[in-house]
């Protein structure tokens, strides 16, 4: 259930989030344009229908979404993924998350949920960095308690152990990352990663 994205601009886009003297208004920019490439390809198998429109030229049978989205960030990183979201799908609901991760013991607490309703729904859950997966773990069983049937998890950079604590809790949640790193480091931070995306999107 894991898909890496496969595109040289996804690949380009990475090395410069990763380099650490890429400033926050260029980092803020980067972020919605590898955004843009993760919601085309968490959203390549949305349903569509059928729909008659009459063209300038005839009437034509053409094919229209099917299905509504609701897009939940993970605060405060997550925010920095939802513009794309909502650009390309003007009607997409949006919802929150507010987890905060213990930098001691890289435990993450849940301090703020906003949903809108769910049931029916392609859900994304948009987080910019899968590390330990305790996160997205927390979120995912939030929004499975709040209805939510249809849960796709998407994010930038991912760890093996954070992809495999997903996998094994929700084998039926599709992942989608721009890149796989190698491994967590003793403080639970992703290598090579690109540091704490939060405080770089935002200059804190």
């Amino acid at each position: 259930m894991l898909h890496v994205l496969n595109h040289p601009l996804g690949d380009h886009l990475v090395t410069q989030l990763r380099d650490h003297t890429t400033e926050p208004s260029t980092f803020r920019t980067l972020s919605y344009h590898i955004g843009l490439l993760l919601a085309l390809e968490a959203t390549r198998d949305l349903p569509t229908g059928d729909r008659i429109v009459s063209t300038p030229m005839e009437r034509h049978t053409g094919r229209m979404l099917a299905k509504t989205l609701a897009v939940i960030p993970i605060l405060r990183a997550g925010l920095g993924m939802v513009q794309p979201f909502t650009d390309l799908f003007p009607d997409v609901s949006v919802g929150y998350v507010g987890l905060e991760r213990d930098h001691t013991t890289a435990i993450a607490r849940s301090y703020y949920q906003k949903l809108p309703p769910l049931a029916g729904k392609r859900v994304i859950v948009v987080d910019p960095m899968l590390a330990t997966g305790g996160s997205a773990l927390l979120a995912l069983n939030v929004l499975h308690d709040a209805g939510a049937t249809e849960i796709s998890l998407v994010c930038i950079v991912a760890a093996p152990e954070g992809v495999k604590a997903v996998e094994t809790a929700h084998p039926r949640v599709p992942i989608f990352t721009a890149a796989l790193d190698r491994e967590l480091s003793a403080n639970k931070y992703i290598l090579p990663g690109l540091g704490d995306f939060g405080d770089r999107l935002y200059g804190t």
